[in-house]
């Protein structure tokens, strides 16, 4: 199975008016998969997600279609940072790893 694991660091706290109206649509298309585990966690500017996929194909799919896709279409206007890596695992790690893990991730800074 394939974890991802993903941080965002928001441009200042105003974003995340943004980023909850983003989240609601991304969580409605999240439930419409096959995904087997999902966590959330944030506060103020700096929020967690980590979802849990049979396989690499069915990540992919979610990632790169609906409301997740147009979410990562405009990133830019509230992030200033996201991190992500994706793993092999049967279950998610907890919080502590999960930011140990995102310490050597993908960055984008915007």
């Amino acid at each position: 199975m394939k974890a991802t694991i993903t941080s965002i660091e928001l441009k200042g706290p105003f974003q995340f008016f943004a980023l909850s109206a983003r989240a609601f649509s991304i969580l409605k298309q999240l439930k419409s998969t096959n995904y087997k585990d999902f966590k959330k966690r944030g506060i103020w500017t700096k929020h967690y997600t980590m979802t849990l996929w049979n396989s690499e194909e069915e990540l992919k799919k979610f990632s790169k279609s609906g409301a997740h896709l147009e979410a990562m279409k405009n990133t830019k206007k509230i992030a200033k940072e996201i991190r992500t890596i994706t793993i092999d695992t049967e279950v998610l790690p907890s919080w502590e790893e999960a930011k140990r893990l995102l310490e050597n991730a993908k960055v984008l800074r915007f």
